[in-house]
């Protein structure tokens, strides 16, 4: 089996969500970062740590990467989501600036 290749940011923001490292997790968004969970935007760090505590880092959540994509500054990551809060294959698309995440948008994998 061929080893996935995740090009930066993402494949560093990976590591640190699996770490469980709340404060690794919020630095890698820019200042004014977004996340699209299935429709409900959290937009701005405050905003993104609230959600995580309760949905991302907070309940654990462990992704193993199974596909990737990358078009121009956007990287999408599919792979298999395991938490306290939900499980299942999802897309994760991540809009980058620079060595930033400005958004991630969470989807059915």
């Amino acid at each position: 089996m061929t080893a996935l290749h995740i090009p930066e940011p993402v494949a560093s923001f990976i590591e640190t969500v699996n770490r469980h490292d709340d404060e690794g997790f919020l630095g890698a968004f820019t200042e004014g970062g977004s996340v699209d969970d299935w429709g409900r935007d959290f937009v701005g760090r405050d905003a993104i740590k609230a959600w995580s505590d309760r949905e991302f880092i907070g309940s654990q959540g462990v992704l193993t990467p199974e596909e990737v994509t990358v078009s121009g500054d956007t990287i999408t990551v599919v792979g298999d989501w395991r938490s306290n809060h939900a499980n299942g294959r999802s897309a994760f698309t991540f809009e980058v600036d620079g060595d930033a995440i400005a958004k991630m948008t969470i989807r059915e994998g």
